[in-house]
This record gives structure tokens, C-alpha cells and sequence, in this order.
């Protein structure tokens, strides 16, 4: 019986090569998914609490879809971010203030970004997700170039999602309930914190960014100029959102202007299962349990922080 399975096996991913597919299309699923979340410098009412920090609100989102976190702490050598993605099963770069170029989140996710081009190429699955400035950070580091416009009116507001025509066919939305989606269009569900804006205009005049990605939204800010809402790479497992999915369920702050209703969390809900879901595609691991356990986020306590940030939490890393 057992030599009769393997031989059916066998057949399945046999016809499956023979259709034009590969081993990719077939990947062993990694139920203990670890995500990577970038740190970046404290600085203003976060300086007195630690150097470096990571919003709460991203831990929280991305255990809720079944997956633990590890702080990537900025400033390490080559070496150990290396060490950090062949054990990390995904990475997100977080929203925040910092240069796009010069700061050490950035070279940190410039470290992750060639990782992970180099890994899909070799056959290896290791994706990137960038919200808000880390949306901001793919654009510099596809295109090496500031691409950014300043945009009005997107500090603090939520908009629905004026989607592509072929979104549908997106890895990032189409396999999300068709009730949801239509909230995402119809209703004010995704929260804007930026300053800067990527147009589809300097999208399609940057010949890296339009071969790279595929625009999946657009948005409007107040004076009627459209910038790009949700991104995705053609054919690397790269995403980015200008908004932010984590904070409809997460962030509680009386001054934000953000829904929690039933369809605000459905659709935050909905990003981290995809997120996660492609972090499961991922076999990397670390080389030991104990050094599991020691890079894990369970190391570090949260502090109310709600009182001096728009973060209810924050984790301090140094």
C-alpha cells in the first residue's frame, strides 16, 4: 500500500511537470511559519523607551493568522542577516519615518530584498511585504531612485480601494471571499498614515517599477491626485500596500480616524491569512530549536505607548 501511494506521488507531480508546471507549484507546507519584522530607529516620544522599535500591532497581526515573529534588529553584518533569512519563513517591512537610503532599516531590507530575488530564482520560496514606508522602501529599492511624490490629506484617513481591472487575477486578492472585496471597494476600509505617494504616472514612466510590479488599487488623496494603494511583483513573491491592513484590528488610538467594524477586521483578517499563507511556502528553519526560541519575539515585553504614538504597543528591541 505504501509503495502504491508513493508510485501515485510520483504520477501527480509528474503530470503536473509534464502540464508546464514545476516543483514550486508543489511546495511542502510549513505549518510553523516565523515572519521577520524590521526595526527601525527610535526616535522623538519612542527615544526614552529604547533605540530601536517595532509597532505592536504588526506582532499581533501577523500571530493572528498562525504565524510567530522575530525582530530583525538593524545594523547587523551581512553575515547574520543571512544567517536571520535562511531561518525566517518571510519578512515585513513595517510603516514608520526613516531615509529610504541611508537609514539602517533600509540597508537591512536592501539585505532581504536580494536575498529573497536570488532565493525564487534558485527554486526557493521567501516572500516580501512592505506596508505604508515599507511599500515606500520597495520602490527605492527597485527602482534606486526616489520615485515619491508628496501627497495632502492621507495622514489619517481610511479610503476604499479603487481596484485594477485584472486584480482579481492578483495572488494578493484572489483568493479573498468575493464579500470582502466588495466591502474593500464600497467602503472607507483601509487606513492611510503617509505623506508620500507613488503616482501611476511616475510608476509607468520608471521602467524598473512597470516591468517589476503590477499596480492591484489606486487611491485619490484630497487634491484629486491618484497614487498607487496595492502593489505586486510580477513574478517574484513581493507585495506592497500603502495602507494599513494591521491597523483595523490592532490599533485603538481616540485621535486615529480608523473603522473596527465587522468588514474593517474581516479585511485585516484577510491580508495576514495571505501573507502568512506564503510564508507557509517557505521551508527555511532555524539551525537549532534553542536558537528558535531565542530570536523569537516572546523575548521582549510590550510598552503601553498609546499615551505618546499613534501605537497603543510597542516593542523596544535595544
Amino acid at each position: 500500500m505504501m509503495a502504491n501511494l508513493a508510485v501515485l506521488s510520483f504520477v501527480i507531480v509528474a503530470v503536473g511537470t509534464a502540464q508546464g508546471l514545476s516543483v514550486r507549484d508543489f511546495p511542502e507546507v510549513n505549518d510553523r511559519p516565523i515572519i521577520g519584522v524590521i526595526a527601525q530607529a527610535s526616535e522623538g516620544a519612542r527615544a526614552k523607551f529604547g533605540k530601536t522599535y517595532i509597532p505592536a500591532s504588526y506582532v499581533k497581526y501577523l500571530e493572528s493568522a498562525g504565524a510567530r515573529v522575530v525582530p530583525i534588529r538593524v545594523n547587523l553584518t551581512t553575515a547574520e542577516y543571512t544567517k536571520l533569512f535562511n531561518s525566517l519563513n518571510g519578512v515585513l517591512y513595517p510603516g514608520g519615518g526613516v531615509d529610504m537610503f541611508t537609514s539602517g532599516y533600509a540597508k537591512s531590507a536592501k539585505i532581504f530584498y536580494d536575498l529573497a530575488l536570488k532565493a525564487f530564482d534558485e527554486g526557493d520560496y521567501f516572500p516580501v511585504w512592505g506596508t505604508c514606508m515599507g511599500f515606500e522602501q520597495l520602490t527605492a529599492l527597485t527602482s534606486d531612485r526616489n520615485v515619491l511624490t508628496t501627497c495632502k490629506g492621507t495622514g489619517n484617513k481610511s479610503y476604499k480601494l479603487n481596484f485594477s481591472k485584472d486584480y482579481k487575477s492578483s495572488r494578493m486578492f484572489g483568493k479573498v471571499p468575493v464579500d470582502i472585496l466588495t466591502d474593500m471597494a464600497t467602503l472607507p476600509l483601509t487606513p492611510n498614515f503617509h505623506e508620500y505617494c507613488l503616482t501611476p504616472q511616475n510608476f509607468t514612466d520608471d521602467a524598473k517599477l512597470k516591468s517589476f510590479y503590477k499596480i492591484l488599487s489606486t487611491n485619490t488623496d484630497d487634491d484629486d491626485m491618484e497614487f498607487v494603494s496595492s502593489m505586486e511583483a510580477i513574478k517574484y513573491p513581493v507585495y506592497g500596500v500603502q495602507w494599513h491592513p494591521e491597523k483595523n484590528n490592532f490599533e485603538f488610538g481616540s485621535l486615529l480616524k480608523i473603522t473596527h467594524s465587522d468588514a474593517a477586521t474581516r479585511v485585516s483578517q484577510a491580508m495576514a491569512n495571505f501573507l502568512v499563507s506564503e510564508a507557509r511556502k517557505s521551508a527555511h528553519k532555524f539551525p537549532t530549536p534553542a536558537e528558535e526560541v531565542a530570536a523569537l519575539i516572546y523575548n521582549y515585553a510590550p510598552v503601553y505607548t498609546g499615551n505618546v504614538t499613534i501605537s497603543d504597543q510597542t516593542y523596544f528591541i535595544d
